[in-house]
């Protein structure tokens, strides 16, 4: 267990998406909105999950067939697009306060996976691996 990762930077956010996707699947659960909305922010919730136990575990580390930080960038940018259409939606039909409040809980969470992506570009872009036309340090 990577004790390190929940007080960086990355794990805060990964913690921060986790819980504020589970507010928004509740919200539109307790609305009573419409099914893709709550189908959606209960997907986003598994998914941060996993990815969260999968750099808490290091399990990144033990896999190697799939560069993760990509994956996890890939998953970022569309969950963000998707999250942009959904929230949209929730806050202009806004049937009650619930779908309301679902969809600003939607627009932050549209807004942590930006920063997400932001913060894992800079880790791929910090991480290169050394090839052999890298200069020797």
């Amino acid at each position: 267990v990577d004790r390190a990762f929940p007080r960086s930077a990355r794990g805060a956010l990964k913690i921060a998406r986790t819980l504020v996707a589970l507010t928004t699947f509740l919200c539109f659960v307790a609305s009573g909105a419409h099914e893709a909305y709550a189908a959606l922010a209960g997907m986003e919730t598994v998914i941060t999950v996993l990815f969260l136990l999968l750099y808490l575990l290091r399990l990144d580390a033990r896999m190697r067939f799939l560069f993760w930080p990509l994956a996890d960038i890939f998953n970022s940018v569309i969950s963000a697009l998707f999250l942009l259409v959904v929230a949209l939606f929730a806050i202009i039909i806004k049937t009650n306060k619930g779908t309301l409040a679902g969809g600003v809980l939607g627009l932050i969470l549209l807004v942590l996976c930006v920063v997400d992506v932001v913060l894992l570009c800079k880790k791929i872009s910090l991480d290169k691996a050394r090839g052999r036309s890298a200069p020797a340090k």
